[in-house]
């Protein structure tokens, strides 16, 4: 059987793009390069802002760029597409519908991922920008599973904000790593066991969690693996 090619919607951001391809590489079963998957990335960091879009409301719409990203990966060769960022997911349907090749959603893999693996937990909490908060694009989903989304309090959401524009500043720190804990630990104290991590720059922070984590990134990276193989 031939393996199919994945065709990335990237560049938001380009370091967490460049995260999700290291972890498809290292889940693909591989003697030699030609054993590893094809990927076509459009790592696009020009994409119109999600967040002066959505959490501003006076950006540009992001859809039609992401649309026309779309329409050249399936014209390249791509099989199936995958969209590299959380937020982005909020368009999710302008590239759907701009295309003739499947879509991944990643919000739905990882709600389902959660239900099937962690099926005694009624809640979860949910590390991620402000923007997936406000499009409820977590929150809709585990409602339809009968599981609550817990969030951190309004000021470790803000500093989690900052830890995410601290990584698209290139700044993975002591200091950053360290506000990125204080907002797990606060989701700890509200009652969280496990959390989504919801943002591909927070899945770019290697760095030990007091918590157990889901890494979207991380089961997004497995579903590629087995739709190319």
């Amino acid at each position: 059987m031939t393996d199919k090619t994945v065709g990335i919607l990237g560049g938001m951001g380009p370091e967490a793009t460049v995260d999700l391809m290291q972890r498809i590489i290292r889940l693909t079963p591989a003697l030699d390069d030609i054993d590893h998957i094809h990927c076509i990335v459009d790592n696009n960091p020009k994409v119109p802002s999600r967040i002066k879009a959505i959490i501003e409301g006076d950006g540009e719409d992001p859809g039609p760029c992401m649309a026309d990203m779309g329409r050249r990966l399936e014209t390249f060769g791509a099989d199936f597409l995958v969209i590299a960022c959380n937020t982005a997911h909020y368009y999710y349907n302008a590239v759907r519908d701009a295309v003739n090749i499947p879509v991944i959603h990643m919000i739905d893999l990882v709600a389902c991922h959660v239900k099937k693996n962690f099926p005694d937990q009624d809640k979860i909490g949910i590390l991620a920008s402000p923007a997936v908060a406000m499009t409820g694009l977590y929150t809709s989903r585990f409602k339809k599973l009968n599981i609550k989304d817990i969030w951190p309090d309004p000021e470790h959401q803000e500093s989690l904000f900052k830890v995410i524009k601290a990584v698209k500043k290139g700044d993975t720190g002591s200091k950053v790593c360290e506000n990125y804990k204080k907002a797990c630990k606060n989701l700890q104290a509200k009652g969280a066991i496990s959390a989504v991590v919801a943002c591909t720059e927070l899945s770019a922070l290697d760095t030990p969690l007091p918590l157990n984590t889901i890494d979207a990134a991380q089961v997004l990276a497995m579903k590629i693996v087995q739709m190319a193989r």
